[in-house]
């Protein structure tokens, strides 16, 4: 579970990338986060992972706070962000390894894992290889495969599917379902409305900071006393007064 509890975050002093910003992630759910280009998502998520840090408000983890246990709180979560270029110098198995070592997996433990990972991903055959040599869509596989190693319970995911081929994208999105099934947490960020339409149990909508809906779809279309589209609610909902 992710509770997030009047969060801001400020860049200059008269103006806020994240304004007072309170939503719940319940366990058991797929939560999809959306939002235009600069509306806070990224900011938001950042703060949830301890990237950045909070202004005002609290954030907790599964009941662990993060500003004072966040050792705790981190290792109850796994973090796939909007960009997949890291230690492109080692090779995919040396870099799964490091991951594994940072949350202590066992060595037989996190065989079986990335065995049954990379096959998912169709990533096997190529763990050998250095990082620097894979495509964009590789890469972004393989950063999932070792955020997921050490099995976490919370999984917080900027753009995940950008880059991956569709049977890739089909594989993490059944994945997100399974997780869910087990009782656990998804929250991920998106610009494909599609996507949040047909994944998500609840939606939070962010424009200019401030957080403009967060609820199921079916509530959504209440609120607009319609039967359109996400597509068409979310552009309303985020259009420039």
């Amino acid at each position: 579970m992710i509770h997030l509890q009047n969060i801001s975050k400020g860049y200059n002093k008269t103006s806020k990338a994240v304004d007072n910003l309170s939503l719940t992630v319940h366990k058991g759910e797929i939560f999809g986060f959306l939002g235009p280009n600069g509306a806070g998502k990224s900011t938001t998520i950042k703060m949830i992972t301890g990237i950045h840090s909070i202004d005002e408000g609290s954030i907790t983890i599964n009941g662990i706070d993060l500003k004072t246990d966040p050792i705790a709180a981190k290792k109850q979560f796994g973090y796939v962000s909007d960009s997949p270029d890291v230690f492109l110098r080692l090779k995919g198995i040396e870099y799964l390894n490091f991951m594994a070592d940072m949350y202590d997996v066992s060595q037989e433990v996190r065989k079986e894992r990335i065995t049954s990972l990379a096959e998912r991903f169709g990533l096997e055959n190529v763990l050998q290889d250095p990082i620097q040599s894979y495509s964009h869509g590789m890469r972004q596989k393989i950063v999932i495969i070792g955020v997921l190693v050490h099995d976490p319970d919370v999984w917080i995911l900027d753009e995940p599917l950008t880059g991956l081929d569709p049977k890739s994208a089909f594989t993490l999105k059944e994945m997100m379902k399974e997780h869910t099934a087990k009782g656990k947490t998804v929250f991920f960020s998106t610009h494909v409305l599609e996507v949040a339409e047909k994944l998500c149990d609840r939606v939070g909508i962010i424009n200019k900071g401030v957080l403009q809906f967060c609820g199921r779809l079916d509530q959504m279309r209440d609120h607009f006393k319609s039967h359109e589209s996400l597509e068409k609610m979310f552009l309303e909902m985020t259009s420039n007064e």
